[in-house]
This record gives C-alpha cells, structure tokens and sequence, in this order.
C-alpha cells in the first residue's frame, strides 16, 4: 500500500488541486454573499470555525478584515500551508473536523462551504450536532453544498475522478434542523468553476442559527 493510499481522498484531492481550487472558486458571488451575511449577524472580534478552509480565500481571508479572528481546519496538509502563509492573521490546524476537539459553545460563527461532501450520511450527520455544539447560543452557521441524493457515487471534478455523498435539498434541510439548528434562508445559485474541465453546479446555501432556546 503507498502513502497516498493510506490518505483519506479528500486530502488526496485537494492536496493536487491546491491553488487551482482557489482560482476556481473564489469569486462565486453566492459564497461572498453567505459571507456578508454571516458577517451582519456576528459581534465585534467574533470568533468563527471554518471547517475545510482551504486556501484560506476568500473564507478566512474575509472575517479577518472584518475584524474577527478564525480558526480553519483542512484535511489537507498543502491546503493549510497556503492559507496560512496567504492569511497570517488566522490560525489553521492540519486536521480531520471529524476527530478534532472542539469546545463547546466557543464560537460565535460556523462556515461549512462545500466540505461534507467527501463524508458518509451518517458522518454528515454527526458532524453537524457536533458543530452545532460548538457555538454559542444564538451563533450562526452558514453551510454550502451540492444539494443532490447521490450516495458514494463518482464525479469528475476539476477533471479528477472523486466519490460524493450529499442529501437531496429536503433531506439537508431536515439533517441541519434535527442538529439543532433553525434555517433562517436558502439560496440557490448555479456557478461553473474558473477551470477548463468545469461544469455548473448547482449550489444550495443555507443560513442558520442556533437559538438560545435549543441549546
């Protein structure tokens, strides 16, 4: 077995797409905008977990200018060193979100943009209880994915072979609200990636909130 097998094939991935990811996607308006969004919601000098932070662009890259401080996680070992040689100001961690420890309620805002997609079901699943624990009472997440009941299925991605695992829009919708949270807003875009072996992607957006009431 060679190194890279052993690898989980996210870090796999992203480790060969590394800034081409970034000059793909970082310019998707519909990401800016759950962006801004979430960045309305947040206190001064909030502090925000982005989980799958890539390059650390514009995610990270933006919450810092707006004075917030981050923590991003990346499976990738290639993805980490360039965001936080890109973004200095943020702190990220070379780690699976699955297994990392996370403090309860410690964050004021949770981004999950595009990185459950490469998990089962039922790691999805889990994986948002536990976010959801990690924010403060009234904190925001704001979640982006391909809203599409596949199940371990194939794709080509940027021209690379990938297994994909989503819900359909319904199903999410429903997975995020039994995690604890209520959705505020869905949005839909539809966006083709700056890379020659690209197609659309329909891209489903949900801004959420975890009430006082629920914690």
């Amino acid at each position: 077995m060679t190194h890279e097998d052993q690898r989980p094939p996210a870090a796999v991935l992203f480790d060969a797409l590394g800034a081409d990811y970034e000059k793909a996607f970082a310019h998707a308006p519909a990401h800016v905008a759950a962006l801004e969004w979430l960045i309305e919601r947040l206190p001064p000098t909030a502090r925000v977990l982005d989980v799958g932070s890539g390059t650390g662009r514009p995610t990270a890259a933006t919450l810092v200018a707006a004075g917030h401080s981050v923590l991003g996680v990346d499976i990738s070992p290639v993805m980490v060193e360039l965001a936080a040689r890109q973004v200095p100001q943020a702190e990220f961690r070379h780690a699976d979100i699955r297994e990392l420890p996370l403090p309860a309620e410690s964050f004021d805002g949770v981004c999950v943009f595009f990185s459950l997609l490469q998990m089962s079901r039922p790691e999805q699943s889990a994986l948002l209880r536990r976010l959801t624990g990690t924010l403060k009472p009234g904190g925001h997440l704001v979640l982006a994915t391909v809203a599409a009941d596949v199940e371990d299925m194939e794709v080509i991605f940027m021209g690379r072979p990938v297994r994909a695992t989503s819900f359909a829009e319904e199903d999410v919708v429903a997975a995020v609200e039994e995690a604890g949270l209520t959705v505020l807003a869905r949005q839909h875009a539809t966006f083709t990636p700056d890379h020659p072996e690209a197609s659309p992607e329909p891209h489903l957006f949900l801004h959420c909130r975890r009430d006082a009431d629920r914690a």
